[in-house]
């Protein structure tokens, strides 16, 4: 097989050297990546970005005997900065070129000339992950800093960043965004790929590994140094990008004939006190931020919890598919807070989710700032807890007007072999709960909890439930944010 098209361009690669360009880039002022292309390639429609495409038969490292092979995405559409990608092999980096070696071009793109030159937006992983004899994708690199990835058998769903900046704040957001990849090739029998990265923005640059298990659930370790140019006053780490329209607990679009429409439907956080936290995604008509104060954060994430295909009704879609991501930290973060951004969205294929973890302290310009964490892309929280989660939240109207009827649904092995009922404990910050009972639900082996809420004229109610037992805790900690409109 004739070998991927290179450049002249080679380097002694080491680990070390990402980092080491990434702090002499921080000397300088941001300067975008651009590359002169032909005309034929400028403001490509979808239709046309479509119409360019990675020869598969090019696929980096086929037939080669390891479990990896690499499909390279061209520039064009909403992708128009141009990315570096390098394969690592022996110590040495060679860098990649596009161009119709690996790219085939439809007729909807004119007069692009006999081997006209463009640039790649990104990659994709392939590999055995779901049967022995095909190669299916499982991680991908695109557009700014995000990638997404999947377990066995999932859909891609949510979406990861490097980094957020300014998220949902005065002045707007700034978007780091890789800029250069350099991909070492594995070894015969290895099960992971590892992928280093170059982010930069305007405010920061940085050096980041990533290195990529695929299974069932397909884990992501992370590691990165970031040099910030000025004081990064409203950081996020391990940022997540979903997307919630609406479902039972939250039904603000009415007239779909689905009963749930999201990539996730719940935030998780497992935090320093060890208490586990549950807040249902909402769309709301106000773009809304929540806090979650905490120490040492242990964990969170988003999920999608409903993994039946009745809970959805799409047939293409496929929502039950998509995956739970879990960031789990390593080392420890110190304080700060789990921040979660809901943003009104009318249609399905806007992310209006995101969440991430805002250390306390600011990252002061030109001091080099490290962290890590382990990503978890998964059907389920991998959390070692034996306490009741919750299953479902349903929201309706309550008996007399003006007031909300809640239903939330607990699982777990903590429900099982019990001597007596557990209580609930609910309370709203402001409003009043009434009417709380608690029935057992032999449909899914665990409880049933509702309650109603009078808000008494306000216009936003902070809600909070927990099952015990005498003085013990045995559920997560639901929370709601419940507004008027």
């Amino acid at each position: 097989m004739e070998a991927a098209p290179l450049t002249d361009a080679t380097t002694a690669f080491t680990g070390d050297l990402v980092k080491s360009i990434a702090k002499e880039l921080a000397a300088s002022e941001f300067a975008s990546p651009a590359m002169t292309l032909p005309e034929a390639f400028n403001q490509l429609s979808y239709d046309q970005f479509r119409d360019i495409r990675f020869r598969t038969d090019q696929a980096i490292w086929r037939g080669d005997p390891i479990d990896f092979e690499l499909q390279l995405l061209p520039m064009g559409w909403l992708y128009n900065t141009p990315v570096e990608l390098w394969l690592v092999d022996g110590g040495t980096a060679r860098r990649l070129k596009a161009d119709s070696n690996l790219f085939s071009i439809g007729p909807l793109v004119k007069d692009t000339g006999e081997g006209a030159p463009y640039g790649f937006s990104g990659f994709r992983v392939h590999g055995p992950i779901n049967r022995p004899d095909y190669f299916d994708e499982y991680l991908v690199f695109q557009g700014a800093s995000y990638f997404r990835a999947v377990g066995r058998e999932q859909l891609y769903g949510l979406s990861a960043r490097g980094l957020a900046i300014n998220t949902a704040r005065p002045g707007g957001e700034e978007f780091p965004l890789f800029r250069a990849f350099w991909i070492e090739k594995p070894q015969p029998g290895e099960r992971s790929i590892i992928v280093h990265a170059l982010l930069d923005s305007e405010s920061v640059t940085g050096a980041y590994r990533f290195v990529a298990e695929p299974g069932e659930s397909t884990i992501v370790d992370v590691e990165a140094t970031l040099y910030p140019r000025r004081a990064l006053k409203h950081v996020g780490l391990g940022p997540l990008t979903s997307m919630f329209l609406h479902g039972p607990g939250h039904h603000r679009i009415r007239d779909d004939f689905r009963p749930a429409v999201h990539d996730s439907d719940g935030l998780a956080i497992f935090n320093g006190n060890n208490e586990c936290i549950w807040r249902p995604l909402t769309n709301p008509r106000r773009l809304q931020a929540s806090a979650f104060l905490d120490k040492n954060v242990k964990g969170f994430g988003l999920c999608q919890r409903p993994r039946s295909f009745h809970s959805y009704e799409d047939l293409e879609a496929r929502y039950e598919k998509r995956p739970t991501v879990w960031i789990e930290p390593k080392g420890r973060w110190g304080a700060g807070y789990v921040e979660l951004i809901e943003i009104p969205t009318g249609e399905e294929i806007h992310d209006n989710i995101v969440a991430y973890w805002k250390p306390t302290k600011e990252l002061e310009a030109g001091v080099p700032f490290t962290f890590g964490y382990r990503m978890h892309w998964t059907n389920s929280l991998p959390v070692a807890w034996s306490g009741a989660l919750t299953a479902a939240t349903r929201v309706g109207r309550g008996k007399t007007d003006g007031t909300t009827k809640f239903i939330v649904d607990f699982i777990g092995p903590a429900l099982q072999n019990r001597s007596q009922m557990p209580v609930a404990v609910v309370s709203a910050n402001p409003g009043t709960i009434s009417d709380v009972a608690v029935h057992e639900n032999p449909e899914i082996k665990g409880l049933r909890v509702s309650f109603e809420l009078d808000p008494a004229g306000t216009d936003l109610c902070e809600l909070r439930l927990a099952l015990k037992l005498g003085d013990q805790q045995i559920s997560e900690t639901w929370l709601y944010r419940w507004t008027s409109s």
